[in-house]
């Protein structure tokens, strides 16, 4: 008999579908790894817009005169 095949007779119904992380939390490993890439991926937007707003409050709107009007 082949693993396949035996991995299925021990599984019956759970065979095919995918792993949980914890018994009790409905949630897949790979929702998991999703989960993640999408985190990681607003995290990096997230840094590009704190140093874009820096770069122009830090060098550009002084350069234009806005440190006066405050």
């Amino acid at each position: 008999m082949g693993e396949a095949k035996r991995r299925k007779t021990t599984l019956q119904e759970k065979y095919g579908q995918e792993t949980r992380i914890l018994p009790w939390v409905p949630i897949t490993k790979n929702q998991a790894e999703l989960f993640v890439a999408w985190t990681t991926r607003g995290a990096w937007i997230g840094i590009g817009i704190m140093v874009a707003a820096w770069v122009t409050i830090r060098f550009i709107g002084p350069a234009f005169g806005w440190w006066q009007v405050v």
